[in-house]
């Protein structure tokens, strides 16, 4: 099956470039375009009501622009609107969500760490998750404060390592041997994460788990792409020096309103 157009990927804004990364390094035949909602982020601290409204407002950008599958690069926009989405768009969404299944089933201490946004932790999704590992101690963290540090390119500033540090501090006393990453702006800090927590916490992100459900529904459900034109295209809203930052400076930002 043979489909030339574009996979869409949406954040609330460069945190979601971490699950692009995983998919282009997998699918690198395949065109993409990113959409970063910058101007609106972090999601993590609104309703509902605004991340369905927000999500939504994304995806029809993202269908306008002929996507063939639409990549939900945000835990927030997943957890709380993933359900409405694929109830108003005919289209396939991959979502992303923390990884608690591979960190529950293979901790060995039965305690393991979330660090995720608020959006995150209080959705009906993460909540039905989380009570399926009833034998597994979830310690919940929201890091306030991460995501827009990250947005306004202060990753590796004093405050940032306050931050985590009081937030992983408590997670290592309670005797954690899993961490796992619920935002996919996260990914970015795992270099400062690593020098905070001891060498036997292992730390889990969905970015490859993700690139992989994409390939699977290529395969079963939407084709895969021939076409020669395989160079990615960024969108975002505002403050696209920072993400131009984390891209590397290798693909121009093209900044519109959506």
């Amino acid at each position: 099956m043979i489909n030339n157009n574009p996979i869409g990927v949406f954040d609330s804004g460069i945190g979601g470039t971490s699950i692009w990364s995983a998919i282009h390094e997998l699918l690198p035949n395949e065109k993409t375009i990113y959409l970063a909602d910058n101007k609106n982020a972090p999601y993590g601290q609104r309703s509902k009501e605004e991340i369905v409204a927000l999500s939504k407002k994304n995806v029809e950008f993202l269908l306008e622009n002929n996507c063939k599958l639409i990549v939900v690069a945000c835990n927030t926009a997943t957890t709380n609107a993933i359900v409405e989405l694929r109830a108003d768009y005919d289209v396939p969404f991959v979502g992303i969500e923390p990884a608690i299944k591979p960190a529950a089933n293979n901790s060995q201490t039965q305690v393991i760490g979330i660090l995720a946004t608020k959006g995150t932790l209080n959705s009906e999704l993460f909540n039905k998750t989380a009570e399926m590992f009833h034998n597994t101690k979830i310690i919940e963290q929201v890091g306030h404060g991460l995501v827009q540090l990250i947005e306004d390119g202060n990753l590796y500033s004093p405050e940032m390592t306050q931050l985590l540090e009081s937030y992983l501090q408590p997670m290592i006393e309670a005797n954690i041997d899993y961490l796992v990453l619920g935002c996919s702006h996260y990914p970015y800090l795992i270099p400062q994460i690593k020098k905070i927590l001891p060498d036997h916490i292992k730390i889990i992100d969905s970015g490859e788990a993700v690139a992989r459900q994409t390939k699977n529904l290529l395969k079963d459900k939407v084709g895969f792409s021939e076409s020669a034109d395989t160079e990615p295209i960024f969108y975002a809203n505002s403050n696209p020096k920072v993400l131009e930052s984390i891209l590397e400076y290798k693909y121009p930002v093209i900044i519109k309103d959506f």
